[in-house]
């Protein structure tokens, strides 16, 4: 009897964990309809033109890249063609292995030249400054490899405007992104300090000249279920944590910063497997130390495109080292957890870290294997077994369904009902089999934070240029 109490009291805090994180998301989704129902119609591109263009503030796109050959050179000509008033981009060469930066000196005609810069953050030496003679916006830092928060820190460095935005060096922005991503700057100059933007998968779309002319949905079935995530996290999720000012990460594919807070708070934590959350939890808590009102915010239509893994063993380290990211986060700022001084980051923007990241997947993957168990061994009742698996999945199929009828009543960028169709399919089907997979990489990612592993793995790309139906 006594081995039934405790297998009973297991399976009910297994439970009790997954019915809170139902709640948390159900939440979430509430909060984003009800914000998207109050933002105003999305403008068109000329319009926003003529509304901020004369006031728009200069700004640098840093562009960190580490091995990227294969998209780089489109990526560098999507930005060079972006549609805003005053920008310049610096891509840092963060000591590359392969051709990357002969790729951008013979696309973009590269020379050496002399441009004095602050050295406000640390960060590995420069071999060298290079601009270029065809495209007089266009600036490379060559550096010695210190890993992309590292190479960051050195953009921000080198560039001279008062804001930047940080892009990966694998991504296509669409060409109004910046345009839209600065309007809360424009709109409200003195509080606003971070934006995020929206980051879609670009496998299987068409891209020419490094834009994306045709969107398509991946052929592929691991990088369609990431297309339901991606909607899933940003549409939902960051929407509802900026309603109540508590976004706790701007993507470090797409973020767009004011360079004085950054460099207030010391920049990009170096050697950080989640160096964009760090950032931003950093910023909070200068912020809220400093007692000054700010806002950081996710506005969803500047759009940035992205390549997604295409294999289990790529996905896999992906996954384990963003989980390894969060937990190295979460307990290296945890004073903030539920600490009254720091309001509702404290209590609602760790307290979901807590639920979702660190206690997440652990209990997850718990009942995986012992709910099951249990049952098969006649410990636990089918009543008990019955309700997990119906919280499991019923829930998971619902917060991915709703997400695409966000997506589709905001963004819009999936211009055909059979693709959405495929969406919604997919939608379902990833809560048999690929969200629990996802779950055990994390679980993956836990045990290499236990072992203070630091190891990136490579990230394989088969090239933007290439993405086509």
């Amino acid at each position: 009897m006594e081995v039934v109490g405790i297998a009973t009291a297991i399976s009910w805090i297994v439970i009790g964990a997954g019915m809170i994180q139902t709640v948390v998301y159900l939440l979430q989704l509430v909060v984003a309809g009800y914000a998207l129902s109050k933002r105003p119609p999305i403008a068109r591109s000329a319009l926003l033109w003529r509304r901020y263009g004369d006031v728009a503030p200069p700004i640098a796109l840093i562009v960190p890249a580490y091995n990227e050959e294969m998209n780089v050179v489109e990526s560098v000509h999507s930005m060079l063609a972006l549609e805003y008033p005053n920008f310049e981009v610096i891509v840092v060469n963060d000591g590359s292995k392969d051709q990357t930066l002969q790729r951008l000196i013979e696309a973009y005609g590269l020379v050496k030249f002399q441009r004095p810069y602050e050295e406000a953050l640390a960060h590995a030496p420069i071999r060298g400054l290079y601009s270029s003679l065809v495209a007089e916006r266009l600036f490379v830092v060559d550096k010695e490899n210190g890993g992309k928060a590292d190479a960051q820190n050195a953009g921000v460095n080198v560039c001279r405007a008062p804001i930047f935005c940080v892009i990966d060096g694998d991504s296509i922005l669409e060409p109004d992104a910046l345009m839209r991503a600065v309007q809360p700057f424009i709109d409200d100059p003195e509080r606003t300090i971070a934006v995020g933007g929206t980051i879609r998968i670009a496998n299987g779309s068409r891209i020419e000249s490094g834009r994306v002319a045709e969107v398509h949905l991946p052929t592929k079935l691991l990088p369609l279920f990431q297309v339901v995530e991606y909607l899933r996290a940003f549409l939902m999720a960051r929407l509802a944590w900026s309603r109540i000012n508590t976004l706790m990460l701007v993507s470090g594919a797409f973020g767009v910063f004011r360079r004085a807070e950054v460099v207030a708070v010391g920049g990009f934590t170096k050697g950080s497997m989640g160096e964009d959350l760090d950032l931003v939890i950093k910023l909070h808590r200068h912020m809220i130390d400093s007692r000054r009102k700010y806002r950081i915010e996710f506005v969803p239509e500047p759009v940035c495109w992205t390549e997604a893994p295409e294999t289990l063993g790529v996905l896999a380290r992906q996954r384990s080292r963003w989980q390894r990211g969060a937990l190295e986060c979460f307990f290296r700022y945890r004073s903030m957890l539920f600490n009254p001084r720091y309001g509702r980051v404290g209590f609602l923007g760790f307290g979901h870290m807590l639920v979702v990241d660190v206690l997440g997947p652990i209990m997850e993957v718990l009942g995986y294997i012992l709910m099951p168990l249990f049952w098969l061994l006649g410990i636990l009742s089918v009543e008990y077994f019955l309700a997990f698996t119906a919280l499991v999945f019923t829930y998971g199929v619902c917060v991915s369904v709703c997400s695409l009828i966000l997506e589709e009543a905001e963004l819009q960028r999936i211009p055909r009902a059979r693709d959405l169709a495929i969406l919604t399919v997919a939608a379902v089907i990833e809560n048999f089999g690929y969200r629990q997979i996802n779950n055990i990489w994390r679980v993956k990612g836990y045990w290499q934070y236990l072992r203070d592993d630091q190891s990136w793995g490579e990230m394989t790309r088969t090239g933007l240029s290439s993405a086509k139906k």
